[in-house]
């Protein structure tokens, strides 16, 4: 795994925003071509089988936390377990998710987190970065089948959706990012064959028997970019609990999202070699601990310690409680830390995309930097 100094395209802005991929700079720079990540096939080998092993050891604590009915940790409201547990009886379908990690090419990757509901940066992880190595390398290869496996898993999900194939998306409409992710998920939907409308989270109806869109046609499948902490505290939320349409992701991601997943993951399997120590206790860690709110994106609310200084994000998270996880530093490649993201569709490895920052906190705004590696 080596940092690689580059010249940018002389015109990858149009050629980027030819994708869909209009928010390229947003705060500046975030999608960066002035340095590239080469990698070899051992080590992309490497990193498909940890996420592949992490998705797996997930799965099992997901089904450990059902079958005791321990919801007690991950501060989702009580109403809801009963609807957690029949989503994953349902063995309702995922379509994606995104974890982080920790690696500098050399031993194995620590997982920091699971973004298992909402993972953004999927666009630039997915199209992006492949028209870029077509461009500057094309002889050589990318952790990269994100756009195939998407479409084809939306063929495998066919049956647990509408008949029609009518599958509303929705987003916080605000985020001109998540519209973006929405509408390449779209995308995706329709090349597999779907019926793929937009409307907005507000724009929900109910008429006492379904969801509607503006339209007053009901919504029996909903693909939602938006976190399903915030949905169930939404006035309509109780009018889910009787499952009246197929949601994209599950409810039964709820487990996987929170970051209580992390300490459960670590009792049932300590000294696992990609996960690391963490605990719902604030005294298990003398030192050296990273401190997360259950719910918080983009580091928000996010607090390092080492050697008795702290690195704090602001943010509004931290009200439903905290984590604890032990301190593992960041790979440095060019005076910037490093952070990658190891995509899943269903449950199969997909690809990477791979995150800078001046900070050891990864943020909103941190950068984005596309791979290659050698064949």
């Amino acid at each position: 795994m080596q940092r690689e100094d580059r010249i940018p395209r002389v015109d990858w802005q149009a050629k980027v925003e030819a994708l869909g991929f209009s928010f390229h700079s947003i705060d500046g720079i975030y999608w960066d071509e002035r340095a590239c990540y080469r990698f070899s096939s051992e080590e992309v080998d490497t990193m498909e089988a940890a996420t592949a092993e992490l998705q797996a050891r997930c799965l099992e604590a997901a089904a450990s936390v059902v079958a005791k009915g321990d919801y007690s940790r991950f501060a989702i409201p009580e109403a809801f377990h009963a609807l957690i547990e029949a989503s994953w009886k349902a063995q309702d379908p995922s379509l994606f998710g995104r974890f982080d990690l920790s690696w500098d090419g050399r031993g194995e990757p620590k997982l920091l987190e699971y973004n298992a509901d909402t993972p953004t940066a999927l666009l630039e992880a997915s199209v992006v970065q492949w028209h870029w190595l077509q461009d500057s390398f094309p002889k050589d290869d990318q952790f990269n089948s994100i756009h195939e496996k998407l479409i084809e898993r939306w063929k495998a999900m066919r049956g647990k959706l509408p008949a029609d194939g009518v599958v509303h998306f929705a987003c916080a409409e605000e985020s001109e990012e998540d519209r973006g992710n929405l509408d390449y998920l779209r995308d995706t939907a329709t090349q597999a064959g779907l019926d793929a409308r937009a409307i907005g989270i507000s724009d929900l109806g109910w008429n006492g028997r379904s969801f509607t869109d503006l339209e007053e046609r009901p919504v029996a499948a909903l693909f939602k970019l938006y976190p399903w902490e915030w949905l169930v505290r939404e006035p309509f939320a109780q009018n889910l609990l009787a499952r009246p349409m197929a949601m994209i992701e599950p409810a039964w991601k709820m487990l996987l999202s929170n970051k209580a997943i992390l300490p459960v993951l670590w009792q049932m399997f300590p000294g696992h070699p990609n996960l690391l120590p963490a605990s719902f206790d604030a005294g298990k860690f003398a030192s050296d601990f990273v401190k997360k709110p259950l719910y918080s994106r983009e580091g928000a609310n996010v607090t390092i310690e080492v050697d008795g200084v702290k690195i704090e994000a602001p943010g509004e998270y931290g009200a439903e409680g905290f984590i604890y996880q032990s301190y593992h530093a960041l790979p440095r490649f060019g005076g910037s830390y490093t952070v990658i993201g190891s995509w899943l569709i269903g449950d199969d490895p997909a690809g990477m995309g791979i995150r800078e920052d001046d900070s050891p906190i990864t943020k909103n705004t941190s950068r984005f930097l596309p791979h290659y590696f050698v064949t």
